[in-house]
């Protein structure tokens, strides 16, 4: 604090005290304090030998190189000690997402430098001939590419790097030219042609690449047709066309996938538990995840889950999980839950 270092039995109203010199920030004073006397002190600068208490300076008035204590001082001695943030030989443990405090607290331990894990680099890859980037001017059978651009901000929010690659065309030889632009990446993703129609090639293509397919399908919506496994030096995920499909599996599958990656363990996010604001209807044989919303610990679905609604998925901050067969639920009971 701003003031004068004296010594704390001789604190009192009214006291009197010499002052003998000045400590300031990077700048300390050499002598020691005795009896009567004071040094001014500035904040931040190290307290004067003989001295342990520091008057503020507007409870002193000063005539000269005196000083008199006008104001009741009261018991705090303002005066931080040496060593009261940390310890030496205290660690920051690892592995951890360094945050801007842990990052200042490792400057003002003197650690210059620290190794961290590279970001995983990600190539997403959006195919179809009906795709036409954002900005431009669809044609009557061509709509707007947007899952790249909502997985993207979802994947370097999980801490990757991810390269939107230019849109696969429904032909082997344009994904095959798509998966070369990929090449060296930790992880490759297809968006759409992951399905069994005649124009989704895309398990075709990266099966004829070298890819070592773990599974196909998952028993959920939405998300059905999804496929894994493992292409060149890299991982390969191939995600569902539909929007809402892709960001959900997005959420759930690659996300994860970039928390192994960068050594922060491989599991899942932890359901959490709230209540049921409204109704909902049985669940069919696959599991659900509902785009809801949750507030103040009540969570309501939204009724229309169409998988294309990408203004649902944005007005929700939470996915209602429904079990395969889950009965009927009526508002008031306690469900499963995945914040958003």
């Amino acid at each position: 604090m701003d003031g004068y270092a004296v010594k704390a039995p001789e604190v009192e109203q009214h006291a009197m005290f010499k002052v003998i010199g000045e400590s300031a920030a990077g700048h300390r004073f050499d002598g020691t304090a005795g009896a009567g006397q004071a040094v001014r002190i500035f904040t931040g600068a190290p307290v004067p030998q003989g001295a342990d208490f520091v008057v503020i300076q507007e409870d002193v008035s000063r005539s000269g190189d005196l000083i008199t204590i006008t104001n009741e001082p009261g018991d705090n001695h303002n005066i931080r000690p040496a060593g009261g943030d940390f310890e030496d030989g205290q660690t920051v443990s690892a592995p951890r997402v360094l945050t801007p405090a842990d990052i200042a607290l490792l400057a003002a331990m003197n650690i210059p430098a620290v190794t961290v894990t590279r970001r995983p680099d990600i190539a997403l890859i959006s195919t179809g001939d009906e795709l036409v980037m954002p900005g431009e001017d669809p044609g009557p059978d061509q709509i707007i590419a947007s899952n790249t651009f909502g997985l993207k901000a979802m994947l370097e929010a999980a801490g990757a790097r991810a390269r939107i690659l230019p849109i696969a065309r429904d032909t082997e030889s344009s994904l095959k030219m798509a998966f070369s632009l990929a090449g060296g990446a930790d992880l490759a993703v297809t968006i759409g042609g992951a399905s069994v129609g005649d124009h989704d090639l895309v398990g075709k293509v990266a099966a004829d690449l070298g890819m070592e397919r773990s599974f196909y399908k998952v028993a959920m919506r939405p998300g059905k047709p999804l496929m894994a496994g493992r292409l060149n030096s890299g991982a390969m995920v191939g995600l569902p066309g539909n929007p809402v499909s892709a960001m959900v599996c997005g959420a759930l599958f690659l996300v994860p996938m970039v928390k192994s990656m960068l050594g922060l363990g491989a599991e899942a996010a932890e359901p959490l538990n709230a209540t049921l604001a409204g109704p909902v209807t049985k669940n069919g044989p696959r599991q659900h995840y509902m785009r809801a919303r949750i507030e103040g610990g009540r969570l309501t679905a939204f009724d229309n889950q169409d998988s294309s609604l990408l203004t649902v998925l944005a007005a929700a901050n939470a996915l209602l999980i429904r079990p395969p067969h889950d009965p009927a639920r009526a508002a008031g009971e306690t469900v499963r839950y995945l914040p958003l």
